[in-house]
């Protein structure tokens, strides 16, 4: 069991609710990882629809509701953590369950327009919607993951995230869809180089130079902020796609012959191709710049 860490102001509602103003909704690895860390004791309520993460939130010290209503009927603050395919669902059959003027938190890695499809049903239901990314994995990090904001409630839920224990939080905007799509566009980097060093290790390992390819790898890394190095990455790509896209179709027939299927590296010769003679605005004239 945890030792209550964070105390909420107290609620002016029913008081029968002692003070409850927080739901997790969804146990997941992210529900564990913020419950255990926040230890908000009575101040908090889980709800799962499966029996054994219900069971994971009493051996964490979370309090279990017997219903989704129970968990929902008094909170300000609800922590929407089902799985992304789960995510329209869940705001759709609780968003009638939600006291007045209560947050519901979409932590949810899903596309922009399912999180504004999500908004519409919670903003019918009366409650308030929040765009919420998870910029970081839960482990280690916990409550200090970075969360990105954005919606017209960010403000409010910034407050309670804090007062919940939350310690990393900006706010992007006033626009539903806003947090999460640059949660996504930033994952299609950083999933798309696990990937990619998936493929590389691969062939790498069949043809035995692994050690070589990474020490290849280590000489020639760039220190560059991401600004300056999508500037020079797009430039070379503009520049010398053509040719760029001929050595990699040599990749691809080497990875096919030795049994790896080049998902990746056949992706990277369409792409290579495509942006030839098409430069991308530079990142410092956009935003960041302005």
């Amino acid at each position: 069991m945890t030792t209550q860490r964070f105390q909420f102001p107290d609620h002016a509602g029913s008081p029968q609710n002692d003070g409850m103003m927080l739901a997790v909704i969804g146990y997941g690895e992210a529900g564990s990882a913020f419950a255990i860390a926040g230890a908000w004791g009575n101040h908090a309520r889980g709800w799962d629809l499966k029996d054994d993460r219900r069971a994971a939130m009493v051996v964490d010290g979370l309090p279990v509701s017997r219903s989704a209503q129970e968990a929902l009927a008094h909170a300000r603050l609800v922590l929407s953590l089902v799985t992304a395919t789960s995510a329209y669902e869940a705001a759709r059959d609780y968003a009638p369950l939600l006291a007045p003027g209560a947050i519901w938190c979409d932590m949810n890695s899903v596309a922009p327009e399912t999180k504004r499809a999500a908004a519409a049903m919670i903003e019918a239901a009366g409650a308030h919607y929040v765009d919420a990314a998870v910029l970081a994995p839960v482990h280690p990090a916990r409550l200090s993951v970075p969360l990105l904001l954005s919606g017209e409630a960010s403000a409010q839920a910034e407050l309670l995230l804090r007062q919940a224990g939350f310690e990393t939080i900006s706010i992007a905007g006033n626009d539903i869809g806003r947090a999460s799509a640059i949660k996504l566009l930033r994952s299609v980097m950083v999933k798309g180089l696990e990937a990619l060093t998936a493929e590389m290790l691969l062939g790498a390992n069949a043809l035995g130079v692994t050690d070589a390819v990474l020490a290849s790898l280590d000489a020639s890394e760039r220190r560059d902020s991401w600004f300056d190095r999508a500037a020079y990455n797009i430039e070379r790509m503009a520049t010398h796609g053509v040719r760029r896209a001929a050595e990699m179709e040599e990749a691809v027939s080497m990875l096919r012959d030795i049994g790896v299927e080049p998902i990746m590296t056949t992706g990277t010769v369409r792409r290579q191709q495509m942006q030839a003679g098409k430069p991308i605005a530079s990142p410092n004239e956009g935003e960041h710049g302005s």
